[in-house]
């Protein structure tokens, strides 16, 4: 491989890269505290999940190395109250094989512009565990802050977990009103 070839391409999601999307959320789940859910779902939902996301309005990335998706990233509403419309969640998760090699960073750099261009003006991250140390640091390196801990709220792979709420104001944060209605 060439060094052009290891270059970390960012571009949006398309449904044709939906089943390696897949297998990168599979392993997260069946072996990983990211997330909280248990069973993995198909690649049937995740296309479901995706095509709502993009309904929606909001950006669906994915990393490519040497043209083979290395990892995802998207954000989706926080909550789904109107006060709550400026301010969106974010999930990001690399593949096994590509941890370490920036990315995590690269995807998260595009989501948080792309987020801010569209209006939003916080963006939060809830962490599966207080040991999820990568996840935590890779989100610090982008200047979130933690902003609370719930204590052990999810039981997966034998014990509690934590959820680490982070926050980033991104685009005009809280300085100015927002552009746009819900």
């Amino acid at each position: 491989m060439n060094s052009a070839d290891k270059t970390i391409q960012i571009r949006p999601c398309s449904t044709g890269d939906i089943a390696v999307v897949a297998e990168i959320y599979e392993r997260a789940v069946r072996s990983g505290v990211a997330t909280f859910d248990i069973a993995p779902p198909d690649v049937k939902a995740m296309t479901k999940r995706h095509a709502a996301i993009e309904e929606a309005g909001y950006p669906y990335l994915v990393a490519t190395i040497g043209g083979v998706v290395a990892g995802y990233a998207y954000v989706n509403a926080y909550r789904p109250r109107p006060a709550y419309a400026y301010t969106v969640e974010n999930s990001v998760y690399v593949a096994e094989n590509c941890q370490r090699r920036g990315v995590g960073l690269a995807l998260m750099h595009r989501l948080i512009a792309d987020s801010a261009a569209r209006g939003y003006r916080q963006m939060i991250a809830v962490i599966g565990d207080s040991g999820n140390l990568a996840s935590k640091r890779l989100h610090e390196a982008l200047g979130f802050r933690i902003v609370g801990i719930e204590f052990s709220v999810g039981w997966k792979h034998g014990r509690w977990l934590d959820a680490v709420t982070m926050q980033l104001p991104i685009g005009a944060g809280d300085s100015v009103p927002p552009i746009f209605k819900p």
